[in-house]
């Protein structure tokens, strides 16, 4: 199960950009957002586009979609799915073509630009937002044929977005009162500019961070190749001759699962748990009580208890109580597992001669060491069979033989960024399906975590189709010095996964762009992708040595299966933690500020959790429901999980 986030947005050139007033008219000249892109397939061209362009296509876009929304509401005809429903789903296209770009950027390469243009356009989106939403004429059309749904002799898919856009009106404020809109109002503003300061904040907490290290004795333990990233760290901020670590995944778990020094161990550890919690410019524990507060009070303006109930009455899960439920009946059993691991990492510090009890900084590098005795593999011997290339191709190789689909690297397409990849997806045929971006490696201004977006999304307009522009992106080990980028098994798993969400975005072939998947439903096609990550056929046919170009030994392959369930008692009970931290912030029924240190205290108290296992996230860097798309949601993956399993 993937950490982060789905964001619905991507990636950017930053190449070198011209100072300008961004809003004077000269901005305007050659904007590549006012024309058709000049690009293989239209994809953004990332080469071309500037700062100063932004704000007026920004402006001009929300301008054009009022235009659009009048033309809907001006029209006599009586309302119809045709010349009501139809156009409001196609109006915005040049707003959604800048937003895409810029908020991808913003996800994958902030600059002080593109975070300052961001901050500007943001609370206008909000408003453009509640204008069409709270538009009473518009709403009369839409409720109009909402109500007489049954007469038009619609499709599944029209009958769908008809429900959707519906819906997506009354709890966009349609039904309330002229007093009760004002405030609706400055509560979308105030929430999405919370928003977007959480993300920056986190973003800075985590560049912030590095564990600087001048003693060669203090590596002790480490792969060489680790310690040559380390290094190669420390010579591009101009610390040649140390090692920087940072929290940045693939440099802080090798850190955790092999440095013998357990109290560099420690700090890294704290360094990453304690983003957002320092006090500072950067905190986050004010605007987590801030946001959920204001979830609170719309959910109440709307007619809900909490903000869970408003989000779940279109989930899967439909209520509060399923969710806790169904978190309850697996929470028991994984946490009786965790607490047998914990016996067993115990014993194995006991054996070693260690005098401490068992800390969550020791989890990770003893659990290696259990492994190691258990089932004779240390998962550092397995990186040098899963070089990225390789298994981005594993995936691809999948998806053929599943969908008749094949993938061509194209360089001929713009991308922002050196290490990002496009490739134009084929049927077999060689008909165009759409065009997939990876961009798989850690970057001071890419968020953390990993994710699927899209720059423009598959549908059908009359006989014409849209072809889908999606992309990938992670945080995976970087190649360093001759060295290729070579991932471990749990970034191999994450590969996989998001490239479920791709497919998805690839294959979907949905008529309109805004039919709505259910957040708890949208996990299942990259959880059932992850499955054939370490199926033996496809581990055999993509897993090969990065020097000796030799196929992963067959012993390998068997111990890869039998150590499948190692450890996932802890890798469940710290998702979980996080699960139940996010349903007790959004079923709060109060609007009462409440401090996130200890609102997350009482939570794992009140669980039960052991002090040996921290959350997978606290409070003030939970991007996933304080700044994505997962607020009372993030407990989707393992309810997909469990649907893939069924």
């Amino acid at each position: 199960m993937r950490k982060t986030i789905l964001l619905t947005i991507i990636c950017l050139a930053i190449l070198p950009f011209i100072a300008a007033d961004k809003h004077s008219s000269a901005a305007t000249d050659a904007n590549p957002f006012f024309t058709k892109y000049n690009t293989p397939f239209e994809t953004p061209p990332f080469d071309r586009i500037k700062y100063e362009h932004y704000m007026p296509a920004f402006q001009k876009g929300m301008e054009q979609e009022k235009k659009e929304v009048a033309a809907i509401t001006d029209d006599p005809e009586s309302p119809t799915f045709q010349n009501t429903i139809e156009p409001l789903e196609r109006s915005g296209y040049m707003l959604e073509k800048v937003r895409n770009v810029l908020f991808g950027l913003q996800s994958a390469e902030l600059t002080d630009e593109i975070q300052n243009i961001a901050n500007e356009v943001t609370p206008l989106l909000a408003k453009h937002r509640d204008d069409i939403n709270l538009n009473e004429k518009l709403f009369r059309r839409v409720k109009a044929v909402y109500e007489q749904r049954e007469r038009f002799g619609l499709t599944t898919e029209q009958a769908k977005l008809l429900d959707d856009t519906y819906k997506n009106f009354v709890r966009g404020g349609a039904n309330l009162t002229a007093e009760q809109q004002e405030r609706f109002r400055k509560i979308n503003e105030e929430l999405s500019t919370l928003s977007l300061k959480f993300d920056e904040n986190v973003l800075k907490e985590t560049n912030a961070f590095k564990l600087i290290i001048d003693k060669k004795e203090d590596l002790a333990g480490l792969p060489q190749r680790s310690i040559d990233g380390a290094a190669e760290a420390a010579k591009k901020a101009g610390m040649e001759g140390k090692w920087v670590f940072t929290v940045q995944k693939p440099s802080m778990i090798p850190f955790l699962q092999y440095a013998d020094n357990r109290a560099l161990r420690e700090k890294i550890f704290n360094g990453y748990i304690s983003r957002g919690d320092h006090n500072n410019e950067y905190d986050n524990k004010a605007i987590v009580s801030k946001i959920a507060t204001l979830r609170v009070e719309r959910a109440h303006l709307l007619g809900y208890k909490t903000h869970a109930d408003f989000v779940l009455e279109r989930n899967m899960a439909k209520t509060p109580q399923a969710v806790y439920e169904f978190m309850n009946k697996l929470w028991e059993p994984a946490l009786k597992n965790a607490k047998k691991e914990r016996e067993a990492l115990q014993e194995m510090i006991n054996k070693e001669g260690g005098t401490f009890k068992l800390a969550p900084w020791d989890w990770w590098y003893y659990a290696e060491k259990v492994k190691k005795a258990q089932y004779d593999l240390d998962e550092d011997e397995l990186r040098p069979y899963f070089q990225m290339e390789n298994v981005r191709r594993g995936a691809f190789d999948v998806a053929s033989r599943l969908y008749g689909i094949r993938f061509v690297e194209r360089t001929d397409i713009p991308c922002y960024a050196d290490d990002v990849q496009s490739f134009e997806v084929l049927n077999n045929d060689g008909s165009h399906i759409g065009v997939l971006f990876t961009d798989y490696y850690p970057r001071g201004g890419k968020g953390p975590g990993a994710w699927m977006g899209s720059f423009r999304q598959h549908e059908r307009i009359g006989d014409s189709i849209v072809t889908p522009i999606v992309y990938n992106v992670g945080n995976f080990s970087r190649p360093s010095g001759t060295v290729p980028g070579l991932l471990s098994l749990d970034e191999v798993e994450t590969l996989f996964h998001e490239f479920g969400h791709a497919l998805f975005g690839l294959l979907s072939g949905r008529s309109y762009q805004n039919l709505r998947l259910p957040r708890d439903g949208s996990e299942l096609p990259s959880q059932i992708m992850e499955h054939w990550a370490f199926e033996p056929e496809v581990l055999r046919a993509y897993a090969r040595h990065y020097t000796t170009g030799k196929p992963i030994p067959d012993a390998l392959v068997e111990k890869i299966q039998k150590t499948k369930r190692f450890n996932q008692g802890f890798t469940t009970v710290e998702y979980l933690a996080a699960s139940f931290l996010d349903m007790d912030w959004h079923t709060l029924k109060d609007t009462v500020r409440v401090d996130p240190v200890g609102f997350e205290k009482q939570t794992f108290a009140d669980l039960g959790l052991i002090p040996e296992i921290v959350s997978r996230y606290r409070s003030p860097y939970f991007s996933h429901i304080f700044s994505g798309g997962y607020s009372a949601g993030y407990y989707s993956y393992i309810w997909a999980e469990v649907l893939d399993a069924d």
